[in-house]
């Protein structure tokens, strides 16, 4: 996978280049279009195609109060688009001040101008995607573009299931309502939050359930409560039980929502890795114990409840 932090950075790819450009937030179905549309025009004409995406998003920057939990991460975004839809090439721009700046035009000038010897070969975007200063960019922008550079474009019609929309916001809702039937069905893929595995305070071990605690890098979580999940990262694939929520019968009242697995199998430190969590059933909701022996046997029968799920 060849990861690009600027847009100079084209000139370095095969060409002639077929560029799938947007946010990309959650690579739901909407944006698939998009992609699969780049790389059907690479694999039929020549060149590469490339997913062109952004850091923060840029909600981040032009309206911080109003920013949303991410799908998918950058980290995560990248990974998924390496192995499930075959892509070799991603330009993460960082979406910044200076960067906002831009007019819709400038910002396809740099492209153009970045661009290998071969050129650009074919800019593709959803039908009704705006871009640059003010929302100046748009597709018949794109098209006029085209016409004076000499590549295609292609706007993506927009994707509905059921008469509405797909989007990431309905996607955000589906999650954080815990209807992961609807996630999937706008994703065309269930539902996974990537986070690395940062230090604990160690209390499941004590009680024989050692726990990975998982930071998501601000990606939408579920509600509150326990689920049977499955893990993935180096290679390796776990079933297990997971905790969402603030562990009210340790924390002594510290509101802050947190993550932690019991992984099944798992008999090795993960410290510093990354895994992708699938919260598959819910089990229950949190609660508060009397103290940490009705903790534990509350955990044991969770565990069993869990296996039960793949059994």
């Amino acid at each position: 996978m060849n990861v690009h932090l600027d847009i100079a950075d084209l000139a370095q790819i095969p060409g002639p280049l077929h560029l799938a450009i947007g946010v990309f937030d959650g690579l739901h179905l909407g944006h698939q279009a998009v992609i699969h549309e780049a790389k059907s025009s690479a694999a039929e004409s020549g060149g590469t195609a490339v997913v062109v995406s952004f850091d923060p998003h840029p909600v981040e920057v032009l309206s911080p109060r109003n920013a949303p939990r991410l799908l998918t991460a950058p980290a995560h975004k990248i990974r998924l688009l390496h192995q499930r839809f075959g892509i070799s090439h991603v330009l993460v721009i960082s979406f910044n001040e200076e960067f906002a700046a831009l007019t819709g035009e400038e910002f396809v000038e740099k492209l153009v101008a970045s661009a290998p010897p071969e050129g650009m070969a074919k800019i593709c975007v959803g039908e009704n995607w705006q871009f640059g200063k003010g929302r100046s960019g748009d597709l018949a922008l794109l098209q006029e573009l085209g016409e004076k550079h000499g590549f295609s474009v292609s706007g993506a019609k927009t994707v509905e299931i059921n008469g509405q929309r797909v989007s990431s916001t309905r996607i955000r809702e589906a999650v954080s309502s815990g209807d992961f039937a609807i996630a999937k069905e706008l994703l065309g893929r269930d539902y996974t939050v990537a986070g690395t595995v940062i230090e604990g305070k160690k209390i499941g071990r004590t009680i024989g359930f050692p726990t990975a605690n998982i930071d998501p890098h601000r990606e939408q979580l579920p509600p509150t409560g326990v689920y049977a999940v499955t893990a993935t990262g180096s290679g390796d694939g776990w079933n297990g039980v997971a905790n969402l929520g603030y562990r009210p019968t340790v924390e002594q009242g510290k509101m802050r929502r947190l993550l932690e697995v019991h992984l099944f199998g798992l008999e090795h430190e993960i410290y510093g890795e990354e895994l992708e969590i699938q919260f598959v059933e819910f089990l229950r909701p949190e609660m508060k114990f009397g103290g940490v022996e009705e903790l534990k046997a509350q955990i044991a029968r969770d565990v069993e409840s869990a296996r039960a799920v793949w059994a």
